[in-house]
């Protein structure tokens, strides 16, 4: 059953600000939410980037029903792998049950901070490998070493565990990481609604496991200004992915977001009040394969986003999902 989903957008909001969007997210009737989990923003007119895992405490206490995950958590340059499957744990432990953990190969944007230098994606791409099974050791509980290419463990153990895992939800860009998420995630994350790539994930081992998907979107109350907020605060939507994995620095986005037209922003992002737009970019994400979409809403009126999904896309996708059900 097809399940929809808020972005709680590190790069834009302050800790205190994610905590209220959530809660009255769940309000709302979204089941679920996804949590950017960064060291800076995309550019400085984002303005925020609180340390996730104290902002995912805080949401575990102001809801009692939404789910929640990190869309998603790099375990492999910036935080090693046992830190985050400790982090993990703790939250999974006080959501119980509602916690899951996405993973992927990151960005330098976030990771060179640490000065560890920044891989290949071949090399990336076995670093997240290995996290992944570090992640999955420690949280069988008792002490555990781990001694790999490129993480050592030595007699950790967890002491605050969940009842179960959280479970493992790894990002998707490609072939080989969707790959990746068939045979060794619980799930996968991706931000495109490409049917190939849905392909291989279920080939590998994916089929019946869970699939997130996030749009993003930039509701207000005309075209005109939503388009203009989209373009100043969320112009990455139009640059290569391959620039996203690999600047350094939110002034080297901002350089390249100078080439970046309104025009070319409103074509990536759902912009404007017209609710059939919003719930025809849902449609095919769940026309792909999908079965959680998680919409990002870009700019500063999320209450005004949130009363829109209440009142006008939400009781759409349910009608319709109820009608595929009969």
């Amino acid at each position: 059953m097809l399940q929809i989903g808020y972005k709680l957008s590190s790069e834009e909001f302050g800790p205190n600000d994610l905590v209220r969007h959530a809660a009255r997210a769940e309000e709302a009737g979204f089941t679920f939410a996804l949590i950017s989990d960064h060291y800076h923003p995309w550019i400085d007119k984002q303005g925020q980037s609180p340390f996730v895992w104290c902002v995912i405490g805080g949401v575990a206490e102001a809801t009692s029903k939404l789910r929640l995950g990190t869309g998603v958590t790099c375990p492999t340059v910036r935080i090693h792998p046992a830190i985050v499957a400790q982090a993990a744990a703790t939250a999974a432990a006080m959501m119980e049950g509602r916690f899951f953990l996405g993973v992927g190969t990151g960005e330098n944007l976030n990771e060179h901070v640490v000065g560890r230098g920044w891989p290949e994606t071949a090399v990336r791409q076995e670093r997240l490998a290995e996290a992944i099974e570090v992640l999955r050791l420690l949280w069988q509980g008792g002490y555990q070493s781990h001694h790999g290419r490129h993480y050592t463990v030595e007699n950790a153990r967890l002491y605050t565990l969940p009842k179960t895992p959280p479970p493992l939800m790894i990002a998707v860009g490609g072939p080989r990481s969707a790959e990746l998420a068939g045979r060794v995630g619980d799930g996968m994350v991706g931000t495109s609604p490409n049917k190939d790539t849905m392909k291989t994930f279920e080939a590998a081992g994916g089929r019946g496991k869970p699939r997130y998907g996030e749009r993003t979107v930039c509701w207000a109350r005309d075209d005109k200004s939503a388009r203009r907020t989209a373009h100043q605060i969320w112009p990455i939507s139009a640059m290569g992915s391959g620039l996203a994995w690999e600047l350094a620095l939110p002034k080297h986005f901002e350089s390249v977001a100078e080439l970046v037209t309104e025009d070319a922003v409103a074509e990536e992002i759902i912009c404007g009040p017209d609710p059939e737009k919003h719930v025809e970019a849902i449609r095919e994400y769940a026309d792909a394969g999908y079965d959680h979409v998680c919409i990002h809403q870009v700019g500063p009126d999320q209450e005004g986003f949130i009363r829109f999904y209440e009142r006008e896309v939400l009781p759409q996708v349910t009608k319709a999902r109820r009608k595929k059900a009969a």
